[in-house]
Parts: structure tokens; sequence; C-alpha cells
């Protein structure tokens, strides 16, 4: 019977562990660091650092684990697959210059011109006088993103010179050696594709998703990690589902192929439906969160067997379910993602109504309940036939709940209305 070491702490986490388990072949999941709310018979939490990166190594080694899976960033672009190939242990993830397709947003656009995929015109640049002279050259609205990682929140829409002005001479006078992207403002519904690659080029594609990255109702608000999601995405057809594998994430592949540097591991293509068609906004290198928590349950088949086939260079025989939707929301501190106060008292499982499960993130034990420890603290997740009834079940049972914590009143509202206008 197989170990999994599950790398990360939040509610992506927590949904890996759980389809893990549902494997007949896999009899103890570990994750590292996990949080208290995974706890339970078969899932153990370690408290090794997400960014250490030879803690990780040693306890894949000292407690015999047939196979790592790294849920968050970080350690990607740090370089932790490297590190566990070297010392001949079994993961599937991008190498650390592949992570670069998500760790650094010039690298990313670089192999999408490469590859001649379509994206938003850029610029980067690398000073406050070079951001004033691309400035003057766009229109408004513009899109600024920080090259680097930024859990989710490095990206502002940015709508007047003022405004502009204000955030480049901020930035420059704290960060004097920033790369910003300055890009046109695109407009459409955005949606998710997750590509999980393997050996010889196995590519297994996911289900669309949509996630909800504001964090106020009607898309108002800062930009945060991801306020809800759901998935299957049925205003996006197939036929631009299929543009965008043959149009998009191939040639990306093929470009990384090329290039000497094959992409394995989860490959998350942020995309908008333009009216000139699909676009990328941004590359992921690995699942994203709340997107995780739609997709992951939709799998009719065993989750461990198919990431040991893709990283043997086996096509896996997987399905995917067709006949539901799932729908998730996110519950976190009120403050989010501004002031984040902790120790407000969280859902259990056993308080949910059995159709309702819960995927914990920043959560504490407090005795026998469980306490916030962070900003998102926890995606409450449902399905049914019709995107209204998930998101009766789930709002009914938030809103009589009376949780100081907070959460979005209208995940999925444009999936609703796109199947009450198709009845």
């Amino acid at each position: 019977m197989a170990k999994i070491l599950i790398i990360g702490a939040g509610a992506r986490e927590h949904i890996l562990a759980k389809t893990f388990l549902k494997s007949p072949q896999v009899d103890q999941v570990f994750v590292a660091p996990g949080n208290e709310g995974m706890i339970e018979e078969r899932i153990k939490i370690v408290p090794i650092n997400i960014d250490d990166l030879k803690g990780m190594v040693d306890f894949a080694k000292k407690g015999n684990i047939d196979l790592t899976f790294v849920g968050s960033e970080e350690p990607l672009v740090l370089g932790i697959v490297d590190e566990f190939k070297k010392a001949g242990l079994k993961i599937l993830g991008p190498n650390k210059t592949a992570a670069q397709l998500e760790g650094s947003k010039s690298f990313a656009k670089s192999i999408l011109k490469e590859a001649k995929v379509p994206t938003a015109a850029f610029s980067v640049v690398r000073s406050l006088s070079e951001a004033r002279r691309v400035l003057v050259k766009h229109d408004f609205p513009v899109v600024f993103k920080l090259d680097g990682l930024a859990a989710g929140k490095g990206v502002s829409i940015i709508s007047s010179c003022q405004q502009a002005e204000d955030y480049i001479v901020n930035l420059y006078k704290n960060n004097p050696n920033t790369k910003l992207l300055i890009e046109e403002f695109m407009q459409g519904p955005e949606f998710s594709l997750f590509s999980l690659v393997g050996k010889n080029n196995t590519v297994v594609h996911t289900p669309i998703a949509q996630d909800h990255k504001r964090r106020f109702d009607g898309d108002k608000g800062r930009n945060t990690g991801g306020m809800g999601a759901y998935s299957p995405v049925a205003q996006i057809s197939s036929a631009i589902l299929e543009k965008v594998i043959k149009s998009i994430v191939e040639p990306v592949l093929k470009v990384m192929q090329d290039k000497g540097n094959p992409f394995t591991g989860v490959l998350y293509t942020g995309l908008m439906l333009t009216k000139s068609g699909p676009k990328v906004v941004e590359f992921n290198v690995r699942f994203g969160d709340p997107e995780a928590q739609v997709i992951l349950p939709q799998l009719k088949g065993d989750f461990y067997q198919m990431i040991i086939d893709l990283i043997d260079g086996r096509k896996p025989l997987i399905e995917w379910q067709k006949k539901e939707i799932y729908l998730a929301v996110v519950i976190a501190a009120p403050g989010y993602p501004d002031n984040v106060e902790k120790g407000f008292p969280t859902p259990l499982l056993d308080d949910l109504p059995s159709d309702l499960q819960i995927d914990y993130a920043a959560v504490k034990k407090n005795g026998h309940n469980l306490i916030s420890s962070g900003g998102r603290v926890a995606t409450i997740v449902d399905h049914a036939k019709k995107v209204q009834l998930a998101q009766k079940d789930v709002y009914s049972y938030l809103d009589r709940s009376n949780l100081q914590l907070a959460y979005r009143h209208d995940i999925a509202n444009q999936l609703a209305k796109f199947e009450r206008d198709n009845q």
C-alpha cells in the first residue's frame, strides 16, 4: 500500500489528500505543513516549512514515501522537483526552470511569444522612468502585474493616469529594482484549464473551471487568492475548449520541449474569451485554489494510478463526470485580504448537512473546535444537476450559520444566468 506526501497547507492540499485516499492503493497521506483541520484517520500533518526542501527530501526518504505531489507554487519555483529527482524520489511537477512559467510572468510571456499564442499586448519595465514612457502610449484601463510570485494577488487593474502614477511612484520608491509588466486590458469571461502532463508528452485535461478573484460581490474590491469557483463551465463550448488545447496548450508544451526543458506536472492555463477568441491571462504550474476543490471531486477513477501512469509515460484511462455542477464558496476572515484577524469559530464537518463538504485552509484546533488562523479559512463545496440548486444548498447553510467569517454571495451567478437563459 502506498504512502503519499502532499506539500502545502491549504484547502487545495486537503482535497488532494482526500482524492488520493479514494484510491484502493493508498494507505496513508502526509501533508507538510498542512493544517489542523486536515487531521483524520489516514491524513497526518508534518511540521516542515514549505520552503524547507531538504527537510521534505529527508522526510520522504525516511518515511518511505512512494509519491510526492506538490500543491503550492513556492516549493516548485524553488526547485523541489529537481531535489527529489536527485534523491531518486518519485514526484510529479515541473523542474525549477519550467516552474518559471509561474515564477516569472516575463518568462511566461516570452514562451507565449515564441509559441505564437494569443495573449494581451505587454511591456516589461524596470524603473519609474521606463514605466512612465510606456504608460504614455497606453489607453486606460491597463493591467499591472508584478513579475514574481504574489499568491494570486499581484495583479492590479489601473483605471486612470493618476492611479497609474501613484502606483508606480510607490512601487519604485519601496522596491527600486522591481520588474513590472504593463498589459493591455482584455475583456470577456475568464476560465481555467488544468493539464496534467507526464513523461513522453502524456497529457490529461481536466474539466474547465471559473474562479472568482475579487473580494466582494459583483467582482468589486481587491484581488484575492480566490473567493469561490465552479466547474464545469457550460458557457464555454467544446469547440472553444478544443481550440484552447490545440492552439494554446500544445504549442506551449512543444516550445518547452524544443528548448530542452519539457514541462511535466500541472499546467494551469488561465484564459479569457475575448471578442477575437481565447487569450492567455496567465500560467500557473500547480492546481488552483479553489478550483481544485471543484475539479478533483469530478474524477471517476484512481487519482494515484493516474499520476503514476503520467510519471511513467503511460496514457491514463480516466473519466470525468458530466452530469453535475460543482460549486465552491470560500469563507474568509472579515478583513481579508487587507487586515486579517484570527480566532473566529469555523464550521466543523459534523455541523454541515450531509450533501456539503468542507476543505480546510487556515484553521487551528481549539479544544474540540476549530478557529480561523489566517485569511482564507475553508471552502464549502456542493454539487447538483443545476448550479442554482447547489447555490441554494451552500448559501442557505452559510446564511443560517451566523458565521463571523465572510464570503461572497454571488459565486457562479454567471452560470445560473446561462442556465436560466437556456432552459
